[in-house]
């Protein structure tokens, strides 16, 4: 699943290439993707011009002219795909269909544009979803609702309150958890956490408010480097210009295990924290 540094790729990239258009048509083959009446859709989608493009933690919102928003959750294998005559483009999970003729078997939604343009949802493990929402109640919406503050942009108080709660929990279980912190996942916490080596299975209650301010700047650090990078392209993400984003290049830890730490030498181990794979150096990140 893309973390928060590759949908801040995606939506930038939707800001230069998608703003200005016109929605001509939807179209859409599987039901559960589609989380609005198609009524609603035809009234307040088809018709309305795209004023911009946000993200919510892991969520893409595209605004309308109509008063509403476009919600996009890529999920696991969720792609955006926008095509014109001068410009091709697609974001999600890396496979034909980025570079393909489209449709294909793995397209849920297909909107038609003004300028000969189209955009594309396709998913193929039908994971993912799309949903119409007045802009003005957004913020009433079950998941954007549930998300804790953004991660990227919260503050280093509201950072540590949020965390502060859960005293007897392990750390990184609790960062990932998108109703504490949105839009952290399990690349940016490993390697934020070896950065400052700290054990990931380290009680919340046991870190000093110097090392909580260590791990906040860390993360804020590390996902703003792999923004400029263009994202990460772990198993399942290609960036808005179908270019693989190269973060990982300079990864210290994440999916390294049995190669030497860039620090101590130490063979980088694979353990298993809140059911989650991770990444650590056992020497520089003791419990």
């Amino acid at each position: 699943m893309p973390e928060l540094p590759e949908v801040e790729t995606v939506v930038r990239g939707l800001n230069q290439y998608l703003v200005g258009h016109t929605i001509k048509s939807f179209d859409f083959d599987w039901p559960k993707t589609v989380k609005t009446p198609i009524e609603i859709i035809k009234k307040e989608l088809v018709g309305a011009k795209v004023l911009g493009a946000r993200r919510r933690a892991k969520l893409i919102i595209i605004d309308l002219s109509s008063g509403y928003s476009i919600l996009i959750h890529l999920k696991m294998t969720g792609q955006v795909v926008y095509r014109s005559p001068k410009v091709n483009y697609g974001a999600g999970h890396p496979n034909d269909s980025l570079v393909s003729k489209l449709p294909d078997k793995s397209t849920r939604v297909e909107m038609k544009l003004d300028g000969d343009a189209e955009l594309f949802f396709n998913d193929q493990r039908k994971f993912g979803w799309l949903e119409l929402v007045p802009t003005d109640q957004e913020h009433l919406h079950k998941f954007i609702s549930s998300l804790g503050p953004d991660s990227l942009d919260v503050s280093f108080e509201e950072f540590e309150r949020a965390l502060r709660k859960y005293p007897a929990s392990q750390i990184k279980p609790k960062i990932l958890d998108q109703k504490v912190l949105g839009g952290i996942g399990v690349i940016y916490a490993d390697e934020s956490m070896w950065s400052i080596k700290m054990h990931p299975q380290t009680k919340i209650g046991e870190i000093s408010h110097e090392r909580l301010k260590e791990l906040h700047t860390e993360l804020q650090r590390i996902m703003r480097f792999s923004i400029e990078k263009g994202g990460s392209s772990s198993v399942n993400y290609i960036k808005v210009d179908g270019k693989a984003g190269s973060y990982l290049t300079f990864s210290n830890v994440y999916k390294k295990a049995g190669e030497p730490c860039a620090r101590c030498g130490t063979p980088i181990v694979r353990i298993v924290v809140g059911g989650r794979g991770t990444h650590i150096c056992p020497q520089c990140q003791k419990l």
